[in-house]
This record gives C-alpha cells, sequence and structure tokens, in this order.
C-alpha cells in the first residue's frame, strides 16, 4: 500500500470531503420535508435504479457487497439521518461523525495485530476531550442521543472503509451501485416499521423540487461520485493515508452550516472542534513526518 498521496489523487480526496461536508446542509434540508429514514431509503433507491440494469455487477462476493451495504447505508445513512432530524446540528455531525477515523485505524490495527503508538493515544486524547466538551454543551439542538447516534455512524462508516479495502481494486461505481441493493430493503422496513406509512406517504407529498433535487445529490455527489472516488483511493492507499483526509469535511460542514443555516460558531464550539481536528491531524501528520525524517540521506 502507497502511504504518500500524489498531487492527482489529493485532489480527488479534497473534491470528495469538500462534497461529504457541504452535504450535511442538504440533509437538514431534505429533513424539513421527509422522514429520515424513506430519504435514506430513497437515497439508495436512487443509486440502485437503474444503474444495476447496466452497471455489471463488481468481481466481489455477495457476502462483501451485502456488508458494505449494510453498514453504509443502514449503518452509517440510516443513523446520521435520524440524528440529524433534531437530535444534532449539521456543523456538529460533519465534525463528530470524524472519529470514524480513529475509529477506521483502530479497527485496521486490531485486524493486524497491531498496537497503538503513544502519539496515537496523544491523537485520541485531543479527539476525546473535543467530544466531552461537547457533551457537556448538549441542548436543545444537539442531544446525548444524537452524539450515541453519530459515534454508532462513524464505527459503521469505519467498517465500511475496511470492507471496501478488503474487495480489492475493482470498479468501485459498480460496487457502490450493487452493494445499496442490500441498504434498500431493510432501511425500507424500518422505516415502514419506525415512521409508519402515514408518515411515509405526507413526506412524499409534501417534498418541493429541492427535497427531490437533495435525494438525487445524495445519489449522485456523495454516493456514486463520494463512496467511489474513496472506496478507489483506499484500494490503493493505506487506511492511515486516506482517512485523515476526512479532517477536512468539517471544515466545509461547519462553515456551510454557519452560512447557509445561520448555525452559531460559539467559542466552546470552536475550541471542541480544534481539539478533534488536532486529534485527527496528528494521526496524519506524524507517520508522515516519520517517514520524512527516516527517509532523508544521512549527510
Amino acid at each position: 500500500m502507497k502511504t504518500s498521496l500524489s498531487l492527482k489523487h489529493f485532489l480527488l480526496a479534497l473534491a470528495v470531503v469538500a462534497v461529504w461536508g457541504t452535504n450535511f446542509v442538504v440533509i437538514k434540508l431534505a429533513l424539513g420535508h421527509m422522514p429520515p429514514l424513506m430519504f435514506a431509503t430513497l437515497r439508495f433507491a436512487v443509486v440502485v435504479v437503474p444503474a444495476v440494469l447496466f452497471v455489471p455487477r463488481p468481481a466481489v462476493g455477495w457476502r462483501n457487497l451485502a456488508a458494505y451495504g449494510l453498514l453504509i447505508g443502514v449503518g452509517q445513512f440510516g443513523l446520521l439521518f435520524v440524528a440529524m432530524n433534531g437530535h444534532i446540528s449539521p456543523g456538529l455531525a460533519s465534525l463528530v461523525i470524524q472519529v470514524q477515523v480513529f475509529f477506521t485505524i483502530g479497527l485496521a490495527m486490531m485486524l493486524a495485530g497491531e498496537s497503538l503508538q503513544r502519539v496515537q493515544w496523544v491523537a485520541l486524547a485531543l479527539g476525546a476531550a473535543g467530544l466531552g466538551l461537547i457533551v457537556t454543551h448538549t441542548d436543545g439542538s444537539t442531544t446525548p442521543l444524537g452524539l450515541g447516534l453519530i459515534l454508532l455512524a462513524a464505527l459503521s462508516w469505519a467498517g465500511g472503509n475496511l470492507v471496501s479495502r478488503a474487495a480489492g481494486r475493482i470498479n468501485m461505481v459498480a460496487y457502490v451501485v450493487w452493494s445499496s441493493l442490500f441498504a434498500v430493503p431493510p432501511l425500507f422496513a424500518l422505516s415502514l416499521w419506525v415512521e409508519g406509512w402515514p408518515a411515509m406517504q405526507a413526506g412524499a407529498l409534501q417534498a418541493d423540487v429541492s427535497t427531490w433535487a437533495a435525494v438525487v445529490w445524495q445519489a449522485v455527489g456523495n454516493s456514486l461520485f463520494g463512496y467511489a472516488a474513496w472506496g478507489w483511493l483506499l484500494a490503493r492507499y493505506s487506511a492511515a493515508t486516506i482517512t485523515p483526509m476526512a479532517l477536512l469535511v468539517p471544515l466545509f460542514g461547519m462553515g456551510g452550516s454557519a452560512l447557509w443555516l445561520g448555525e452559531p460558531l460559539p467559542a466552546w464550539k470552536l475550541l471542541a472542534a480544534g481539539l478533534v481536528l488536532s486529534g485527527l491531524a496528528l494521526n496524519l501528520l506524524w507517520p508522515w513526518w516519520l517517514q520524512r525524517r527516516f527517509s532523508e540521506p544521512l549527510r
């Protein structure tokens, strides 16, 4: 696995995190007209239809496809949409979910039988301090339930990262399309069970052009482009190289939320963001610094 990003691949990763960051604003606006689990169902349904009729199934087992579809579709986005439906603000959601970086690296190390280095414990402590600060400031816009749901969504994202890496170098657009087949049925069943048919029907009737545009953007921008590109990068670089790029998502998420939704940015929120992002940055920069240090010729 490569550990140093080329400029072209860095720009690709930057485009992905910009789409993901500003997407939290899109999600919040759409949830004003549609129940969260129904919204998630439609997102992945649009990914599947009609693409699955034209895109050949990728060369990977059904078990891998099912695991990725369930982890990303139900685990990450199902929980994320429910949390953002009145339990956490978009800006904080974009920040907290980035603990998937710690989860991804931690799971990768557990599977490889490795242990955390001292600097990684420091990075983890910084991230935990930022999350602790958020917990002490929960209010009407951010609740303990919302934080818990986002942490579970982050864990699901981390699991999805490892599953997609295990798939190897395959057609990632096809991978996202076919894995979404396994996300739609459970999301629809959960929406029917939790939200009920009357709420689902009302959501479809109340949805305006911008809401349906948000559904399409979720499918095309975030899934077909974002996750396909992210999975493609993960197949070519180590998890520790790619996943920390997601630390830029909160910068787009909090900035977009403040600009378009008027979400306040008090000092405690900025401090929490600084702590979490510092921990994530330490995970990114420390291996890079070690590589530079020991690769330089002795003078």
